[in-house]
């Protein structure tokens, strides 16, 4: 119980980061849009979107896709075979 708690744990940390560097990653893109230029914040787009891209990457390796989009090909449906949130999961 205690393993499967702490498993809980990271999980969450880690979905509650992804939630914060996505957050980071979709403000800076609407004040690019108005200012596409400004050097100092593409770099700190660039920045976020690689944090953010790492995060999902050790997500699915741990506990499956997020997004279809980083599904393998192979076993794009097998995140239908994971518990749903009423089932114990998370989303």
């Amino acid at each position: 119980m205690m393993n499967q708690n702490a498993t809980m744990a990271k999980r969450k940390q880690l979905l509650d980061f992804i939630d914060k560097v996505s957050f980071a990653v979709n403000d800076i893109t609407l004040y690019l849009d108005t200012h596409p230029k400004d050097k100092d914040a593409i770099d700190y787009f660039n920045h976020y979107k690689e944090l953010r891209l790492k995060a999902m990457k050790e997500y699915e390796k741990l506990y499956g896709p997020l997004m279809v989009d980083f599904a393998n090909p192979d076993d794009v449906f097998t995140w239908a075979l994971m518990p749903a949130p009423w089932e114990g999961g998370m989303c």
